[in-house]
């Protein structure tokens, strides 16, 4: 009898967890949060146990485990740049962690797993709350998007930067120009989307942050126009965590004699909004340089080689980063880093012959 994948899935990643909760704690120089890390991954080590009592009560097979490359990526990570940098995406998976479990504990109810799910779940939001409160947040992170800061930023602009100027370069080989001419349409693109992706990494950073602004704006001001409402409106927010009707008026009816805490209260868990982790001059800077090296890379080999070689030094290694970053892109979706690395290799691959077969047709109509 083969065991259920979906089981498979959750045993594996609680290994994993364990085993990356124990890479942090290798690394942390702050005694307080490597006792954090290390109880985090006892308690992940309790998940596993539960999930193999769950094998043997069913009949199941104990799976086989090896250690996901994702996970081999954010310890090395920890240990080369410290585990602040990946404590973002740790808790980005933690929330995920948590909707998969209830999801997994209503779609089995009346059964042994709807019990394990459930205690599953409820340990990983705390997990989750933990690690919210290293990294100075509040709230509930599993209904917030995932985080990455830097990383996402250096991601995604080196994404856009590599598939971008890769089906560039591929246009203008396609139409069968003279190498100088590859070089200067290259480095052109480069430019050009550096500007392009820096510029609106900061101004979508600067939008996001003047939205919050005024969306805070109006809320203190509902605080000084009509506090009876607010006063309700914290009430219900409090019942909602579990509070009982009566303590929830208390704790409310209290938390408005200080306006500034009743407006973080209602900034946190009313408007759902956290502070950035980024800057937008900062993450205009950041986007615009990983766009910057992203692009060059298609165009690199031409600069050294002769344009007959070029073009496949180029191909070769534009179409390995493009790999390299879909697996990149795994530690933000939580997908395996084969199958993400596989559809940024097709997406890549896709567009450079788009570029082509254009170029092309082109020159045999011009």
């Amino acid at each position: 009898m083969t065991a259920d994948p979906s089981w498979v899935e959750h045993y594996c990643d609680e290994r994993d967890a364990a085993f990356l909760y124990r890479a942090l704690a290798a690394v942390e120089l702050d005694e307080s949060r490597r006792t954090l890390f290390d109880r985090l991954a006892k308690v992940e080590d309790r998940h596993v146990q539960r999930w193999e009592a769950l094998f043997a009560e069913h009949s199941q097979p104990i799976p086989q485990y090896r250690l996901s490359w994702r996970t081999r990526m954010l310890a090395w990570m920890a240990r080369r740049f410290g585990a602040d940098m990946v404590l973002p995406l740790l808790l980005a998976e933690e929330g995920r962690e948590v909707t998969a479990y209830l999801r997994l504990a209503h779609g089995t109810a009346d059964s042994p797993v709807h019990d394990a799910a459930f205690q599953i779940a409820t340990e990983s939001a705390e997990h989750a709350r933990e690690l919210s409160g290293l990294l100075g947040r509040e709230g509930e992170p599993w209904h917030a998007g995932g985080g990455g800061g830097y990383l996402r930023s250096v991601v995604y602009g080196f994404n856009d930067g590599l598939t971008a100027n890769f089906g560039l370069v591929a246009g203008v080989i396609g139409a069968g120009v003279s190498p100088t001419v590859v070089i200067i349409t290259g480095v052109a693109g480069s430019i050009a989307d550096a500007l392009s992706m820096g510029a609106s990494g900061y101004l979508a950073a600067k939008s996001a942050a003047e939205v919050h602004a005024h969306q805070i704006e109006m809320e203190r001001q509902e605080l000084e126009l009509m506090p009876e409402v607010e006063e309700e409106e914290l009430a219900l927010i409090y019942e909602v965590k579990g509070f009982t009707a009566e303590k929830a008026k208390e704790t409310a009816k209290v938390m408005m004699r200080d306006p500034v805490k009743a407006l973080e209260v209602k900034v946190r868990e009313e408007l759902e909004l956290t502070e950035a982790e980024l800057t937008p001059a900062i993450d205009g800077w950041v986007t615009g340089s990983a766009t910057a090296v992203g692009a060059l890379i298609p165009i690199a080999p031409f600069l050294v080689l002769d344009v007959e070689v070029a073009i496949w030094v180029s191909l070769f290694v534009s179409m390995s980063a493009h790999f390299a970053i879909g697996a990149a892109r795994s530690l933000f979706t939580g997908r395996s880093v084969w199958a993400s690395g596989r559809d940024m290799f097709v997406v890549g691959f896709g567009v450079a012959a788009v570029g082509y077969l254009v170029g092309e047709a082109i020159t045999r109509i011009l």
